[in-house]
């Protein structure tokens, strides 16, 4: 069963920047899924922040994000990173790591455990 592992939050200053990391084990391979990020900030619906497909070539990003956060890979170590930069404090929330067969999916198969994103203003 894909295992997915995230690191990199924490607290840091509005204007600030986080790389987040999300390792994928477990029979987990980019030919056979994508990963995408979640947030989910208290009181407030999980939301997309962006998503990657190595298979099909693609990188979204949401609009709250775009120009801010990029989304990038390591092949190799089957990692996939989230840099999040320029942070506001509205970025605040619990981001988790999915996995899945497309990034146009609603529904995703696995998910990591989640890494806290505080930004203080």
């Amino acid at each position: 069963e894909v295992q997915l592992v995230e690191a990199g939050g924490g607290l840091v200053q509005a204007g600030g920047s986080l790389r987040l990391s999300c390792v994928a084990s477990g029979g987990f391979t980019f030919d056979d899924y994508v990963i995408a990020w979640f947030r989910q900030a208290p009181g407030k619906e999980r939301e997309g922040v962006s998503c990657i497909s190595v298979r099909g070539g693609g990188a979204y990003l949401t609009a709250p994000v775009k120009g801010r956060f990029i989304i990038s890979s390591d092949n190799a170590e089957n990692t996939v990173y989230l840099h999040m930069n320029s942070l506001k404090p509205e970025d605040s929330a619990t981001y988790y790591c999915a996995a899945g067969a497309t990034c146009a999916q609603v529904e995703f198969d696995y998910w990591g455990q989640g890494t806290q994103v505080t930004v203080s203003r």
